[in-house]
């Protein structure tokens, strides 16, 4: 049986809910390498994985993600880390629940599960069954180090999606999930942002909410969020997007978005139905603290429509998933390492 989940009560108390902004970008300011695993820096590095949790929180987030998104197996064997599951994810979950627990106010520890980046058959060789196990051993150690929810994101592929879900369920947490969706406004593997819902059909316990993080930008993201919103209104749906635009500047990547930009993102977000709102990558904790501020002296307005998102927010980089007539696609997999 699935423990009961935290979001619903926090919610019922606070009516939208502050998730926090990007991990690699932030862990990147600290000092860690361009292919270096942030997952062992919750050995190596705690006081730097505790300050990441710290100043999220003190920028007024509800829920901190765990320093896990690459903590498979799969993942942690690019660095010869792969029978290190239990103990980095455990230890990610301790620092995170470490923070929450001092926060004098109710701060939710979620386990964050990135894709494993193999391909499931036929298109790979990892099966489904493969995939649960995998996943089901990083949320066991996430969930003994106090993880309260499995927060399965950054998916491009929905049955790898299902395999997390179900790996959730057997471990007993409740979970979440979002997608990607920055290839033609659909996923890399072909979902629309409408169909997000359906992705874990048959499985006995359904997600805490579903929606989108990271993809090419915070107006493609809230245009997605209308397609999810639409196709469901009753659903809790989350938004973690990406702080503008990527852009490089020499061999560095800088976010184009402003604290203004992302504090009306925020505002979009709630009126286009976002129940949780955060940031991804390139959102700093002053990003993430205007974004409090918007949120809390903001009354939901009307649903935006796409135009008036462009107009206040900017253009859109990708064509949206009903402009784009993608059928399920077959691409590269290949995931970041962190939330950058």
């Amino acid at each position: 049986m699935t423990a009961s989940n935290p979001i619903d009560a926090l919610i019922a108390e606070k009516g939208v809910l502050l998730a926090d902004g990007a991990t690699g970008t932030n862990l990147f300011n600290m000092g860690l390498a361009s292919g270096e695993a942030p997952e062992l820096w919750n050995e190596s590095a705690p006081d730097k994985i505790v300050a990441l949790h710290q100043n999220f929180v003190d920028a007024g987030a509800d829920i901190i993600l765990t320093n896990s998104f690459g903590g498979t197996r799969h993942r942690l064997k690019l660095h010869n880390a792969q029978d290190r599951v239990h103990e980095l994810n455990k230890r990610a979950a301790e620092i995170a629940r470490g923070v929450a627990d001092k926060a004098g106010r109710k701060v939710i520890v979620a386990g964050s599960v990135g894709p494993t980046g193999e391909l499931l058959v036929p298109l790979g060789a990892m099966t489904y069954d493969e995939a649960v196990d995998a996943f089901a051993e990083q949320i066991e150690g996430l969930k003994a180090g106090g993880a309260e929810v499995a927060w399965i994101e950054t998916m491009s592929a929905p049955d790898e999606a299902k395999a997390a879900a179900e790996a959730a369920i057997r471990v007993g947490l409740p979970y979440t999930y979002t997608f990607s969706f920055d290839t033609a406004g659909r996923s890399m593997m072909g979902l629309a942002p409408k169909d997000v819902h359906n992705v874990v059909g048959g499985l006995p316990e359904s997600a805490v909410a579903v929606g989108a993080n990271c993809g090419v930008g915070a107006s493609d993201i809230l245009a997605s969020l209308l397609d999810m919103s639409a196709a469901k209104p009753e659903a809790t749906i989350i938004v973690k997007g990406n702080c503008g635009i990527p852009e490089f500047q020499g061999t560095d990547i800088v976010y184009s978005g402003t604290p203004e930009l992302m504090s009306d993102y925020v505002r979009l977000a709630v009126d286009g139905g976002a129940t949780i709102v955060g940031g991804c990558c390139g959102t700093s904790f002053a990003h993430l603290a205007a974004m409090r501020k918007a949120l809390d002296g903001h009354v939901k307005a009307q649903r935006p429509t796409v135009e008036a998102i462009v107009e206040r927010i900017g253009p859109l980089r990708n064509k949206t998933a009903d402009q784009s007539g993608a059928g399920e696609g077959e691409g590269r997999r290949e995931r970041r390492r962190a939330r950058a």
